[in-house]
């Protein structure tokens, strides 16, 4: 495996990122031109429900990435508070968000906590901790 870094951290799946959410998206396009074709004739029930159905799949879709990344982030929020108590002694800044503490997580234990006063101190934004890290601690267990 090819070590993790800032430009290769990405996790993308093809089959869910690309290929199901655009055929998810055609579908709806297609459904939604199909209820304005039917609009006035016989069969519009079934076009609305076809419709009906597209759209569950669209929230369905976006939810059920959506529900593991926030339970990701309060696991995320929680080992590294933890890793910062154990390095420091003290509970870590509430004014860090969760992207700028999902961020930190990629820093090894000798940077890590010159980085979250330099988050702080210059409101770094997430993409800007990770280009600062030097030597990157990889992630390979995340939704």
């Amino acid at each position: 495996m090819e070590p993790q870094n800032f430009a290769n951290h990405r996790r993308f799946v093809k089959g869910f990122h690309f290929l199901l959410s655009t055929l998810i998206f055609v579908g709806l396009i297609v459904a939604i031109v199909n209820v304005v074709r039917h609009v006035g004739f016989h069969g519009l029930l079934s076009c609305l429900l076809i419709l009906l159905i597209f759209i569950c799949l669209a929230f369905m879709f976006w939810y059920m990435r959506q529900f593991p990344i926030k339970a990701q982030d309060r696991a995320i929020r929680a080992e590294e508070s933890l890793r910062y108590f154990i390095l420091t002694g003290k509970p870590i800044s509430r004014a860090l968000t969760i992207g700028q503490i999902a961020a930190l997580r990629f820093a090894e234990d000798e940077e890590f906590v010159a980085l979250i006063d330099k988050a702080l101190a210059e409101n770094l934004s997430a993409d800007d901790i990770k280009k600062t890290i030097k030597n990157w601690k990889a992630d390979h267990h995340r939704a």
